[in-house]
């Protein structure tokens, strides 16, 4: 027979993990504060109707020793004893969890009082229940866990007050302007009047929010918007889009940020809880691609969590994101239809977004993929300007690629797009599945030689023995040498490499730097590739340099020359350079310098 115990509950751990892990910072409790003052207002309401509720903050300073002293009221529905032993003293209940209106509140975990220990050793609460016949009752808890209940005889309206006086390094939360500044900050759009007391001075903190107001026109609900985004968040925002979406109950405003934003950078958003802030970090309200926005949201329906600064990730936050995500859209659509102007230079701020969402989205797709842009190899330019020009979109998959052919495209007039960059390859390649007349033609940069200029058979005879040292040179690299006429002419070299070969170079490379474990899983890899897959150099007859090399009987001279313009070439592709090919650009670089010291010194012979 087992015996039956009780978990013992160690209130100054609680607080701890509430000051220190569940809330963002400690005045965080005057927010848990004005929400129950709203949630019993609430709760009265829907016992009377018509019932009209108000909140005061009133601070009083510290005189002779004394800290000072932070007195919350409200007129709501107030507490009986039972109420408070069984709700107010058992840490997690939660009397909303008995309303059959529970959505109605705010709160609704039982734990928001406790943060008040984070800024006072003691909590007094004095309340009468709306309740007929119910006498006023004074609660008193502490921070060691124990607590006290008494009756009082004097007659008080119904509603709550609740002292707090500042424990020892928590006297700048008591301050007027301080309670003023972050009440204002939680509360300013709630609908129940919330005042600030300080001595003869109060201070309203209530302003109806701007997605609630009326306006003569939409301009006039834009100028609004771009005030209040400039106001909360310091920002001359591109524009204002109103959101709206039933599931969830939210209404709010996205702010186009007017500044390209990064893939990586996550926005995070000013989030309302019933009219009441509950987070100016919130996360996971808009879709991955809405990274261009940033939202001011007020949600009636999403289930927050226990801190009340997010929401949880279920089926109905998901829902609520997409429509959220429409919102979006649409107005990027209504743009492409109606302000060509504005959309251009929405896209040139955040065609990274627009690109993603094209991804996802193919009725979006046809109607801005000619709009958006492209590197290629003569300019930047939007595909419908490429397509005007070229019937066949030619691109490269990747930025190394196009970096190693560009400047020889452009200077053979030939438009070459980079696919390389975020979704540029995925945008294109769809292009044929979307509008079927439309081709894309991958173009592989080591097959792009065949297109250069054949030397004559006389100059073929003149350039053997250069050709044959650079093969035997370059060969331990795993690259072969060419020698052709092509533009530009101040270009020495061209490197090009398959794709294969490009996989297995960076295999090689990853393996130097693995260690033995990685090392042995790439060595296995790699004997499962094509071993042949080579590398070219192409060395550009046109170039005064390499018809000079033509010339030269020193074979000494000649390789090292082969050795630092193989260097070069793979500089200019952007190539990270293996141990031995850094090796050779130091050896190279020695051994050129000697060349050269040796040369004056037989001048001075």
């Amino acid at each position: 027979m087992s015996d039956e115990h009780k978990f013992q509950v160690d209130l100054g751990g609680i607080i701890d993990l509430l000051s220190n892990h569940l809330y963002s910072g400690p005045e965080v409790f005057l927010r848990e504060l004005l929400q129950n003052a709203v949630d019993a207002i609430t709760a009265h309401a829907q016992a009377l109707s018509g019932h009209v509720g108000s909140v005061q903050f009133e601070t009083i300073p510290g005189k002779r020793g004394l800290p000072p002293t932070l007195v919350v009221a409200d007129n709501g529905i107030g507490l009986t004893s039972e109420e408070i032993h069984q709700f107010l003293s058992t840490i997690g209940r939660s009397s909303k969890r008995e309303s059959l209106d529970r959505d109605d509140f705010i709160g609704q975990f039982g734990i928001g009082l406790l943060s008040c220990f984070v800024v006072a050793d003691e909590i007094t609460l004095i309340t009468r229940s709306v309740k007929p016949g119910q006498p006023a009752v004074e609660w008193k808890g502490r921070a060691d866990g124990t607590y006290s209940l008494r009756t009082l005889d004097r007659e008080l309206a119904p509603g709550t007050q609740v002292y707090l006086r500042a424990k020892p390094g928590r006297e700048a939360m008591f301050d007027a302007d301080f309670v003023f500044e972050h009440v204002k900050k939680f509360g300013r759009h709630l609908p129940i009047a919330v005042d600030v007391v300080a001595g003869s001075s109060k201070r309203p903190i209530n302003e109806p929010p701007p997605w609630n107001q009326s306006y003569r026109s939409d301009e006039e609900r834009k100028v609004a918007y771009l005030e209040y985004g400039n106001e909360v968040f310091g920002t001359h925002f591109f524009d204002a889009i109103p959101l709206k979406s039933e599931i969830g109950g939210i209404d709010g405003i996205a702010f186009v940020l007017p500044h390209a934003a990064s893939l990586a950078t996550k926005q995070s958003h000013r989030v309302y809880l019933k009219q009441m802030l509950l987070s100016e970090t919130g996360e996971k309200l808009l879709p991955d691609w809405a990274f261009f926005v940033k939202c001011v949201i007020n949600t009636h329906v999403l289930r927050p969590t226990a801190s009340r600064e997010s929401f949880y990730d279920d089926q109905r936050l998901a829902e609520a994101r997409d429509n959220l995500g429409d919102c979006l859209r649409n107005y990027l659509v209504d743009l492409a239809r109606n302000d060509r102007q504005r959309l251009d230079q929405l896209i040139d701020l955040h065609f990274l977004a627009i690109k993603s969402l094209a991804v996802e989205d193919d009725e979006f797709y046809k109607l801005f993929i000619d709009y958006l842009p492209f590197q290629t190899s003569l300019g930047q330019m939007t595909l419908g300007e490429y397509l005007k020009q070229h019937p066949i979109v030619k691109y490269v998959r990747t930025v190394d690629e196009f970096r190693q052919v560009a400047g020889v495209a452009a200077a053979q007039d030939f438009c070459l797009m980079n696919g390389g960059y975020v979704h540029d390859t995925t945008l294109l390649e769809k292009l044929p599945e979307i509008f079927p007349d439309r081709q894309v033609e991958p173009v592989d940069v080591s097959e792009l030689t065949d297109s250069f200029e054949e030397l004559t058979v006389n100059e073929h005879d003149q350039v053997f023995d250069l050709l044959r040292t650079a093969d035997q040179v370059l060969r331990r690299y795993g690259c072969q040498t060419e020698i052709r006429k092509f533009q530009p002419e101040q270009l020495p070299t061209l490197y090009t490499i398959s794709s294969e070969a490009g996989f297995q170079r960076n295999l090689e490379r990853t393996r130097e730097q693995a260690d033995d474990l990685w090392s042995g899983v790439l060595d296995g890899l790699a004997a499962s590739r094509t071993p042949l897959a080579t590398a070219q150099l192409c060395l550009n007859y046109r170039n005064r340099l390499i018809r000079r090399l033509v010339d030269v009987k020193d074979m000494s001279l000649v390789r090292k020359a082969i050795e630092m313009l193989y260097v070069q070439a793979l500089l200019l592709g952007h190539y990270p350079l293996r141990s031995e090919e850094l090796k050779l650009m130091g050896d190279g670089l020695l051994g050129l310098i000697e060349l050269v010291v040796d040369g004056r010194e037989k001048e001075r012979e």
